[in-house]
């Protein structure tokens, strides 16, 4: 992690598009930053980004749940006997 200290006005370039300055710091320390981005830029805070990380690890569990649940389902069906027919005696 690159950490860099900056005052207020200061700033700073994220590849060739991206500039970010530090517009203020509060008495309780909290930083007020203005991002200049591309539009096609996704910006999102950190906490944001860890929900929809979260929120897409749970879609993807109940796909895959659901997929074994068809799956499932399939060969209750008999599709197992149709792939494989027995022997008649």
């Amino acid at each position: 992690m690159l950490v860099l200290r900056r005052k207020a006005g200061d700033g700073f370039a994220v590849g060739d598009s991206v500039n970010i300055t530090i517009l203020g710091v509060d008495p309780s320390g909290t930083v007020s930053i203005g991002i200049d981005a591309p539009r096609d830029v996704l910006i999102l805070r950190s906490e944001l980004q860890q929900a929809a990380n979260a929120n897409r690890d749970s879609a993807e569990d109940v796909a895959s749940l659901q997929m074994v649940e068809q799956l499932e389902s399939i060969f209750s069906l008999g599709g197992a006997k149709e792939a494989h027919p027995e022997k008649p005696e």
